[in-house]
């Protein structure tokens, strides 16, 4: 899969067109419309429409859209009116648990649509490989807020570890992106949502949720090679290179393929 995934994507209410023009700006590297947890019932009409505008003129700058769950009464209406549109980067589908979901997405998608489905079921979980095996699948998402309410789970710490751990390992088998972590309800705490964030990085998700413009630097900073990793990383390629081929250690640690392979992803960025 490419680098250039996102590392954040921000949501902001599909009801609230005002704020459409400011989350783009917002620095976030991908934007989700939201037409679901965001949206009172009596605005999901509203809120449709108002999403619909946004991306029928924003082909050059698209955004993504969760829509309804497929459980509800808005979900067909969703999915048929803004899978098929350019400006449309991709459909995030909430409470993803079975293939016929995606399929109902992709039965009206333009040609260049993604889905990510977010797991936040059990039953979702443990349909994992299904969903990471689907057409158009980029990533997995994971819906850590709902996810624990289904599993009766409180926590997002060492509770969820299992969880994250599994979810990356479907993505990896089944050779989809790195998946995104879920939100950190904290807004103004930039070293809380650095911490949540670096903390999904180190079990191999590669993205995060963001609500509010406010934590995307933190999120940013998270999956970012730090400058003593930087400085690391040449001094490993450095050693590797005057060499010639024997043995070498690096800070008191021996260097070995694996070890090179992450100075090179390093240096590069990536």
């Amino acid at each position: 899969m490419s680098a250039a995934l996102p590392r954040s994507y921000l949501f902001v209410p599909g009801n609230r067109p005002e704020r459409f023009e400011k989350a783009h700006a917002a620095g976030a590297d991908a934007v989700i419309l939201d037409l679901e947890d965001a949206v009172q019932p009596d605005e999901k009409s509203m809120a449709l429409a108002a999403v619909l505008a946004a991306v029928s003129d924003g082909a050059s700058r698209p955004a993504w859209a969760r829509v309804n769950g497929s459980d509800t009464v808005w979900f067909d209406d969703d999915v048929v009116a803004l899978a098929s549109r350019p400006g449309v980067a991709g459909i995030v589908l909430p409470k993803a648990e079975t293939r016929e979901q995606i399929d109902a997405v992709l039965a009206h998608a333009h040609p260049g649509l993604s889905v990510l489905p977010i797991v936040e079921t059990a039953r979702g979980f443990a349909n994992l490989s299904v969903l990471c095996a689907a057409p158009r699948v980029q990533r997995i998402v994971f819906g850590t807020l709902d996810f624990q309410i289904d599993l009766g789970i409180d926590g997002d710490a060492e509770e969820l570890h299992p969880f994250r751990s599994q979810i990356v390992l479907a993505s990896r088998l089944a050779g989809i992106g790195a998946p995104v972590d879920g939100v950190s309800t904290s807004i103004t705490d930039a070293d809380v949502i650095e911490a949540d964030a670096r903390r999904g990085r180190r079990f191999g998700f590669g993205g995060k949720l963001c609500i509010h413009p406010k934590q995307i630097d933190a999120v940013h900073r998270a999956y970012a090679w730090s400058e003593a990793e930087q400085a690391w990383a040449r001094r490993v390629l450095a050693a590797v290179e005057t060499s010639n081929g024997a043995a070498v250690a690096v800070d008191g640690k021996m260097v070995d393929m694996p070890v090179i392979l992450k100075a090179r992803r390093i240096v590069a960025g990536r």
